[in-house]
C-alpha cells in the first residue's frame, strides 16, 4: 500500500541548485541537493516547516511523494 508523504523543496534563487530539507530540529534548517536524502514528513509538519521558511529569502514549496508503508 502506498502512502503520501511530503518533502519541502527550497529555491534560493539565482544560480543555486534546488535544495530539499534534510533536518528540521536544528536552527537554521539543514538542506541537501539530493532528493533521496530529503526528510519525508506528514502534511502538517511540512506546512509548519513551510511557514518557518517563508520568512527567509528562499521560496519553499511542498512536493508530494508516494512511499511504501
Amino acid at each position: 500500500m502506498k502512502n503520501t508523504k511530503f518533502v519541502v523543496k527550497v529555491n534560493r534563487g539565482g544560480s543555486r541548485a534546488v535544495e530539499y530539507v534534510l533536518r528540521i530540529d536544528s536552527n537554521p534548517v539543514q538542506t541537501t541537493v539530493k532528493r533521496g536524502l530529503a526528510l519525508a514528513m506528514g502534511k502538517l509538519t511540512a506546512q509548519d516547516v513551510l511557514r518557518s521558511l517563508s520568512t527567509s529569502r528562499c521560496t519553499p514549496e511542498l512536493v508530494p511523494m508516494e512511499v511504501n508503508r
